[in-house]
């Protein structure tokens, strides 16, 4: 099985099964028609409303476990088991995965490790050996057996590595995990910096990056998207900036921030010849998180730069030079009411509430409604079965 990306355009994810085919990350799909109709490989549309809503139920159960947690991705979590009475680290993570599959019905995989490398390390050992049963712990085993396990992971698997500084390590001879927790920690900073000094320390198991409990604001929130189909018809990209524009100043307004400035950047496909990118720059004499003010500038933005003679691919919306809700300052020249910032602020509790207790975008603007011909084709979706009442499962009796 593999999943393709916006506009089923390339491979973003694939089974074990499939990665035994060969089937590199980020082959465009056309190009392996013929493979899967071969070997019976199943397509799938990108589903991030269903991967989305099944993130957020496990990060619930594991809060459950404990408190000291943190959400690294919508796949990954670190928990801190420190104040937590365990004496069999191995069969406590076979229980929580087995309490995920249960409640969720997502088969996980949990390395328990003094670091944050060498838990993704054995988290990733845990996904080929079937018989460790979905958990690995190095704090139960002898650092004979850990060494096994860091001799039989390759230094491109290690988690900080990549593809960028693999090449590097293994000119000096560093070709798995294990060497590189041998190698120098003052040739691995010349190599990384100190980067490379806390890789070394990490598969050591001397902890260097400590768990983030406090979520961290973001700087700039962009949202962004491949079009169905190339267009030049303004409504249609009008359409789609709104939408973006929305789904960006929610986000704005659950990070407590509001933005200074945004762009609005619109380019053609670069595959075809004339490759186009424009963009624009929009400033707020008032910092803002109102989708409302935030579309008009936006779309008035995108007004400045269109040509109607090019055939648009992909439109992106950015929020930047962000500040928190309760750092707003008044100015001299009056530019900055408070009064008008608190009817926004309430305006937009309003829309967030109807929208979280009857649905996604159950109140919008009407700008988003102008077109649809811009969404991204899906035409092998999987069906939202946790998110969306039409797509449940119908028994027949």
């Amino acid at each position: 099985m593999v999943v393709l990306s916006s506009n089923d355009g390339c491979v973003v994810a694939r089974s074990n099964e499939a990665k035994a085919l060969g089937i590199a990350m980020g082959t465009p799909a056309f190009k392996l028609l013929p493979l899967f109709k071969e070997q019976g490989v199943v397509q799938f549309s990108a589903n991030f409303e269903l991967y989305g809503d099944l993130s957020e139920r496990i990060t619930q159960l594991l809060t459950s476990v404990t408190p000291r947690i943190e959400v690294y991705s919508v796949d990954e979590s670190f928990l801190d088991l420190s104040e937590l009475d365990i004496r069999d680290y191995a069969a406590w993570g076979r229980e929580v995965r087995a309490r995920i599959l249960k409640y969720v019905g997502l088969p996980v995989s949990i390395g328990i490790t003094p670091t944050k490398t060498l838990a993704k390390l054995a988290a990733d050992i845990v996904k080929k050996e079937p018989q460790l049963q979905g958990a690995l712990s190095f704090l139960d085993m002898p650092q004979r057996h850990i060494d096994q396990y860091l001799a039989r992971t390759g230094v491109h698997d290690i988690w900080g590595v990549g593809w960028r500084l693999t090449p590097k390590l293994k000119a000096e001879g560093v070709h798995t995990a294990y060497d590189l927790a041998h190698f120098s920690s003052k040739r691995a900073g010349q190599l990384m910096g100190v980067h490379g000094r806390q890789l070394v320390a990490e598969l050591n198991g001397t902890a260097c990056h400590p768990l983030m409990k406090a979520h961290k604001p973001q700087q700039q929130i962009m949202r962004g998207r491949q079009f169905g189909e190339d267009t030049n018809q303004f409504h249609v990209v009008e359409a789609a900036v709104a939408s973006m524009t929305a789904r960006a100043a929610d986000h704005l307004r659950r990070e407590g921030s509001l933005a200074r400035q945004a762009a609005v950047v619109i380019r053609t496909n670069r595959n075809k010849p004339g490759y186009r990118k424009v963009s624009q720059v929009v400033s707020f004499a008032m910092p803002t998180a109102d989708t409302g003010n935030l579309c008009a500038a936006l779309i008035d933005a995108l007004g400045t730069v269109w040509n109607p003679h090019a055939l648009y691919h992909k439109a992106d919306v950015v929020l930047f030079d962000l500040i928190p809700e309760h750092a707003l300052q008044t100015d001299l020249l009056g530019l900055v009411s408070p009064a008008i910032n608190d009817r926004q602020q309430a305006r937009m509790q309003a829309v967030d509430l109807l929208n979280s207790r009857f649905g996604k975008s159950s109140v919008h603007y009407a700008a988003e409604d102008l077109s649809r011909a811009w969404r991204p084709r899906h035409h092998m979706g999987s069906p939202r079965y946790t998110s969306a009442w039409s797509d449940l499962p119908i028994a027949h009796t």
